[in-house]
């Protein structure tokens, strides 16, 4: 028994060691991955081609058009906008300030704001309502601006935002939202009937990136949008 004992201890030291070595090899493994994923080259490889899909258009091509479709994402901290009565935004701000100096350029442009609230819990503002408010700061014309307010996601930007215009719908709009949204969005609107010319915005890469550009926290936040949007693209495309 003595023996059987021993052999026993002798085992599970064995395997005690094989699991210690596993696992630092593993932790070392891990250590490694993180320090990758902070070079600014790699998740920026993936959102290039979604930025590129869209061209911005020219002055004179906007000028053809009746109106701005704008997709929330660009406003942020509800409960900031509540204390302080300012509107937060946030990287996505061109979302909003770009259709603004549209407008007075164009004052044959109207505008649609489409965005909710799709918070997990609710804060009771949506997004339109911080646009509305956004747009008054800013000295806009209401009687020029039409607030959708109940979508939570792309598709229901594009049925609501269809079903708010009606016949008008079929009619030349620019669609602004961020450059790498821009291909999940378009399918979306000409899917309901919704006649749109991208004019994207927020553009989160450049013509190439160095790899001496290197931050983990920016690099984790491209990573996620990189993700979320060929994800989305390749979930709205199966499903639509």
């Amino acid at each position: 028994m003595g023996e059987f004992g021993l052999a026993i201890r002798v085992c599970l030291l064995t395997w005690s060691e094989q699991w210690r070595r596993a696992a630092l090899r593993m932790l070392w493994a891990g250590w490694v991955v993180l320090g990758l994923l902070g070079f600014e080259a790699l998740p920026q490889a993936l959102l290039r081609p979604l930025e590129n899909r869209y061209p911005v258009p020219d002055p004179e091509a906007v000028g053809r058009h009746v109106g701005v479709i704008v997709l929330g994402g660009a406003t942020q901290h509800p409960g900031s906008y509540q204390a302080h009565a300012q509107v937060p935004l946030g990287e996505a701000a061109e979302r909003m300030s770009l259709p603004v100096g549209l407008m007075r350029q164009h004052p044959q442009l109207d505008l649609v704001f489409s965005g909710g609230e799709g918070r997990l819990v609710a804060t009771g503002v949506s997004e339109a309502q911080l646009a509305k408010a956004f747009y008054e700061e800013q000295g806009m014309d209401l009687g020029r601006v039409t607030l959708e307010g109940g979508s939570r996601t792309t598709r229901e930007n594009a049925r609501l935002v269809a079903d708010l215009l009606g016949a008008r719908c079929q009619q030349p709009w620019l669609l602004v939202t961020s450059a790498w949204h821009m291909p999940r969005a378009v399918p979306e609107f000409e899917a309901v009937g919704c006649r749109v010319t991208p004019y994207p915005v927020d553009f989160r890469t450049g013509a190439d990136t160095l790899w001496t550009e290197y931050s983990l926290a920016r690099s984790l936040l491209l990573w996620q949008t990189a993700l979320h949007e060929w994800l989305g693209w390749a979930v709205y495309g199966v499903t639509r």
